[in-house]
């Protein structure tokens, strides 16, 4: 049976299982999504100021489905096998049945993803995010919206083979992000399924 620890923060539901899949199992999807995910980089808009996204990406889902973060707009790529059996794994614990899958390439320590909630219209209200990292450990940092940086704030680590489940309120009271860091560090991938709402599936 599968241990899961209860992180417990106001306004928050949050559950962790450190080893959803174990190490040698966890090394081989590694291997097969590095290989097979046809990542890219793709541009991001601050301040007016165009940047590359200090990552690599790729989106996949039901055909149709569409997701737009941060001005960027992504267009479904296909289901792979992989892809599929990660899914089919997750989706009794999560107790949602995902059509959409974010998947995130960190390369080395330099590459990250800054404070934000995944809280866009399309994802509805109090959206189920399960997210499973396979690779080199990082620091999964939420900071509480309504108080300042330093007053509530919590740091998770996600190892090799571990499912963490969001759900809830929690993308609608915390903001998270992966940091850089200067330590020398392996490369890691990270896959956020969720469920796009069907009234929002084309995109303008």
């Amino acid at each position: 049976m599968l241990e899961v620890m209860n992180i417990l923060l106001p306004d928050a539901d949050l559950q962790l299982f450190e080893q959803h899949f174990l190490p040698a199992h966890a090394r081989n999807l590694f291997d097969d999504l590095k290989q097979n995910i046809p990542w890219v980089q793709n541009k991001i808009k601050f301040y007016g100021k165009e940047s590359l996204v200090p990552r690599l990406e790729s989106w996949h889902g039901d055909s149709g489905m569409s997701y737009t973060y941060s001005g960027i707009q992504m267009n479904a790529k296909p289901w792979t096998n992989e892809l599929l059996e990660i899914k089919k794994s997750i989706e009794p614990l999560a107790r949602t049945q995902f059509n959409s899958v974010l998947i995130n390439y960190y390369r080395d320590g330099r590459d990250r993803v800054a404070w934000h909630s995944d809280d866009e219209k399309e994802l509805g209200l109090n959206p189920v995010i399960a997210s499973i990292s396979f690779g080199a450990e990082r620091k999964f940092k939420l900071r509480h919206k309504r108080y300042k940086e330093n007053q509530l704030k919590h740091e998770i680590i996600l190892p090799n083979g571990s499912l963490l489940i969001m759900s809830g309120a929690t993308q609608h009271h915390w903001l998270h992000e992966i940091p850089r860091t200067a330590k020398p560090i392996g490369p890691r991938i990270n896959l956020t399924f969720r469920v796009i709402r069907l009234q929002n599936k084309k995109q303008k």
